[in-house]
């Protein structure tokens, strides 16, 4: 094994998940499946080709890099959405390989029209309107000129959609935020079409909306967490199952995260293990050392609270989380050997470490470790 630790990927839950994707939205809806942040930690290179061996044809990314990589990896020429960071030599790069962008600002849409000119290509814009999120996005009195520019240069700019992004629909909290989004997006449309622009597509909802508002789902879906076996948050959840009158997810982890027993250790009464005094051993304890560590993605926070799973019995974590290697007791799992799998994320046996209880521990959105899994980890397919 090159590397301390590596992740498996289940392709009968991600083909599972797909499904189940399909079957709520319906055969008008298209999915774009969102692999942005390294497919939130499963690996584009892994993802993109697997799903499209179950029909995908559709990709969103955040940023050029991103699509680069999804083009690589594509072997059914897939249509390719960048959402977010483009510079304008990437912007050129886009266009001429008729990868699709958001354009949420003039300057973005003045340097489209520059370069597919240049090129002799239509840009692919997907325009998006500011409607309550305040990130991103043409604001109200900005769509006129946009607009205009749209108007003027039909032969070089291909209006594929006008697009927004809710702010907090996985929250009940948010929902007259919500609410006003959606009043807000349809004036936009109202606006452009005023103008005699009829964009090909509309899209607004991400995971969450499209489970909680399926009035948001429209002309396509950018689907992110969910197709991966979490929903957005424990309240689209419940939300779900009780709309559903169902009592257990229907989804699937797609995701293990294993290592080996590098080291085993006696400590005895008295002592301290790993830095500093942060756990002090009341009793003599037998103690594994994993090659794992906040370097690669085992928060720090989890420190003297995390667990990892050997031999199918739960071993915690003693002592600090270091860079590269934590320590864990496995007093009460008999017969552990140097060599042995450690399940940092998953299931052994009957027992599962679970991305939810891992990332309460660690104070971490499930968004955030997955995400922050190191991309040169090996990902390998299972069935």
């Amino acid at each position: 094994m090159l590397y301390t630790s590596y992740i498996e990927i289940s392709e009968s839950a991600l083909a599972h998940n797909l499904d189940f994707i399909r079957t709520f939205i319906g055969d008008s809806v298209q999915f774009s499946s969102v692999v942005k942040g390294n497919a939130y930690g499963h690996g584009i290179e892994v993802i993109v080709p697997l799903e499209e061996k179950y029909g995908q044809r559709h990709f969103s990314v955040f940023s050029a890099d991103e699509a680069f990589r999804v083009k690589e990896a594509s072997q059914a020429g897939s249509t390719i959405l960048i959402m977010g960071m483009l510079d304008n030599y990437q912007l050129e790069w886009a266009i001429e390989n008729e990868i699709e962008f958001f354009v949420f600002n003039k300057h973005r849409l003045d340097h489209a029209l520059q370069f597919a000119r240049k090129i002799g290509k239509k840009a692919l814009v997907h325009l998006e309107a500011e409607t309550g999120m305040n990130r991103t996005g043409f604001q109200k009195n900005e769509l006129a000129e946009a607009g205009k520019l749209l108007q003027e240069n039909p032969d070089a700019i291909q209006f594929r959609a006008l697009c927004t992004h809710y702010a907090g629909a996985e929250s009940i909290a948010n929902y007259y935020r919500i609410q006003q989004q959606k009043k807000r997006f349809k004036s936009a449309l109202k606006q452009l079409d005023r103008m005699g622009l009829k964009p090909d597509i509309l899209h607004t909802a991400c995971s969450a909306a499209s489970l909680r508002y399926p009035e948001t789902q429209l002309d396509l879906v950018r689907i992110g967490i969910l197709q991966y076996g979490f929903f957005p948050s424990k309240e689209i959840l419940v939300d779900y199952l009780i709309k559903n009158k169902e009592t257990v997810t229907p989804i699937e982890r797609i995701i293990s995260w294993k290592s080996v027993v590098m080291d085993i250790k006696r400590v005895k009464t008295g002592e301290f293990i790993g830095y500093g005094t942060s756990y002090f051993a009341n009793s003599d304890l037998d103690v594994a050392i994993i090659p794992v560590g906040y370097s690669h993605g085992f928060s720090r926070s989890l420190s003297n609270l995390g667990r990892v799973l050997i031999r199918g019995q739960v071993a915690p974590v003693v002592g600090t989380v270091n860079m590269n290697m934590i320590s864990v007791d496995i007093s009460n799992s008999g017969g552990v050997q140097i060599g042995d799998e450690v399940v940092l994320v998953g299931r052994q046996g009957e027992l599962e470490v679970t991305v939810a209880s891992f990332s309460d521990m660690s104070h971490q959105i499930n968004y955030e470790l997955l995400t922050r899994l190191p991309q040169n980890l090996p990902r390998r397919v299972i069935e």
